[in-house]
């Protein structure tokens, strides 16, 4: 039910690996991953014994407070208020110059927290919105190091890498993690970890996630605003790829001085609050739907025919809700980009993908130098026959790829089982998907911006040809012309069950 659309969308996460990022390769895409396990057990028993296990024990700063005029980070976020961080540079000197020196330059102002992990970890810090993005001030990598007296206790804040601390870039994460138990510490040294006392009694004290200490670059703690981290730990998100179905978006980032302000190192020292009530709600308005709206006599529309295919897939377009993107699909349309270009990803149930030059999701442009972003409006949903651009994690990555939603009908029941999963349906999306269908997940993240609303049956058959391991299909499912021209009054069929079987 819940398959993303993987190349040109979405990376597939790999969960055995810490923050590490996809490869490119045919991809445009990928997810920075981690493990999640609160335990680093190992189904190998190593050779060396717990006893053979030491760490020096060292003081443990993340819980030292900053002095008066000393440099800290004021980090906004939208809707939920200021968090502030206290920074170590005698312990992480290049990882705290890297991050004062791209909040002095406005780098994360508007980016987004795009992987969020219940009782682990809330990510950010990429420009592209999905986990492979990101570059230091000295342009590219850096090696930000691990120091002892550092710690992943909850509040703490660290570089996100692919592998090893020399490839820290912008990207960050900060800790909430869990409260570990002696049995917890017996399977880390089991797989090879070792704690000193010192951090052992920090981490029962106020949990965090110890299995990621030496291989991640800590340089800061929340001194004030740990409740905020704690609250967007539970948003809703989805389950692949661990991105809030609602952008959590960093306003402002910005670099400020300690004036002897309250400290708060610990979630106790907080106010309680409903993290079910936080999960379950996405604060989302029952605005009327305008995807079923007929186009109006001479209003501009887009034909499509396919090879080998009788009839026109027919699109309206809602300029009013996508601004940008339906002006770059009429210009392409019209200098005939389109034409003679294929249908590279085809999934049952699910969508038919097209609009890449190269036909393997790597490849296309918009009309705009720079590309765009037309965001996404909640007008618009996925329902089947909806139309929408293909991106790498964001609506500001989208480019000439599309895809034509057929997904599938939901009954009460389903639509309650997404709802648990923490999707949250107005009245008005939920009677759509009841009835017409679609592919709910994806709404939020893609920018919509036409719907079919006539051979919506050639869609539906399109997505029943045979595809490979890649879901492309063994024969090419090819795009004769895209016209654009202007409406007047052609049957508006918008229903797959309008149509003859």
């Amino acid at each position: 039910m819940f398959r993303k659309i993987l190349a040109g969308l979405f990376c597939t996460t790999l969960v055995f690996s810490a923050f590490t990022s996809c490869g490119k390769e045919a991809k445009e895409s990928g997810s920075t991953t981690a493990n999640t396990s609160d335990s680093s057990s190992s189904s190998e028993t190593t050779e060396t014994s717990t006893e053979k296990l030491t760490a020096e024990n060292v003081d443990i700063a993340n819980f030292t407070a900053p002095q008066k005029g000393d440099t800290i980070i004021s980090m906004k976020i939208k809707d939920y208020g200021t968090v502030k961080f206290r920074l170590f540079p005698e312990y992480a000197e290049k990882g705290v110059e890297n991050f004062v020196e791209l909040a002095k330059k406005g780098y994360y102002d508007g980016l987004k927290f795009h992987r969020v992990i219940n009782e682990f970890m809330i990510q950010g810090g990429d420009p592209k919105g999905d986990g492979t993005g990101g570059e230091s001030i000295w342009g590219g990598k850096f090696d930000g190091g691990t120091d002892p007296h550092l710690i992943h206790v909850a509040g703490a804040l660290a570089y996100a890498n692919s592998g090893s601390t020399s490839t820290d870039g912008s990207q960050f994460y900060v800790v909430t993690g869990t409260v570990p138990t002696e049995q917890n510490f017996d399977d880390y040294a089991a797989g090879g970890y070792a704690f000193s006392d010192n951090a052992k009694a920090l981490y029962t004290k106020v949990g965090g996630a110890p299995w990621l200490d030496g291989n991640y670059t800590v340089f800061g703690q929340v001194i004030d605003g740990l409740d905020i981290i704690f609250k967007i730990q539970n948003v809703a998100v989805d389950a692949q790829s661990s991105m809030p179905y609602k952008d959590v978006i960093m306003e402002s980032v910005t670099v400020e001085k300690y004036n002897g302000e309250d400290i708060r190192w610990y979630i106790d020292d907080y106010e309680a609050f409903d993290a079910d009530e936080i999960r379950n709600s996405t604060g989302k308005e029952n605005v009327t739907i305008s995807n079923f709206t007929a186009p109006k006599e001479g209003e501009k529309v887009v034909s499509m025919k396919l090879k080998g295919y009788d009839g026109e897939i027919k699109i309206k377009l809602f300029p009013e809700y996508a601004e940008k993107g339906v002006p770059s699909f009429l210009e392409h349309a019209e200098k005939g980009y389109y034409d003679g270009l294929t249908f590279h990803r085809v999934i049952k149930d699910f969508m038919i993908q097209g609009g890449d030059p190269k036909g393997d999701g790597t490849g296309g442009e918009s009309i705009y130098e720079k590309g765009f972003d037309d965001g996404t409006d909640p007008h618009l949903i996925h329902a089947a026959g909806a139309v929408a651009y293909a991106n790498s994690g964001s609506t500001a990555s989208s480019g000439s790829q599309f895809y034509i939603v057929t997904g599938q009908v939901y009954d009460k029941d389903q639509i309650k089982e997404i709802e648990d999963q923490g999707y949250d349906f107005t009245d008005n999306e939920a009677e759509i998907y009841s009835s017409n269908g679609g592919t709910p997940w994806l709404d939020g993240g893609y920018t919509i911006f036409g719907q079919v609303f006539d051979g919506l049956d050639i869609v539906f058959d399109v997505q029943n040809v045979e595809t490979d391991d890649s879901d492309k299909p063994k024969k090419d499912v090819t795009i004769e012309y895209v016209k654009v021209s202007e409406y007047k009054d052609e049957p508006v069929r918008f229903n797959i069950s309008d149509y003859k079987k």
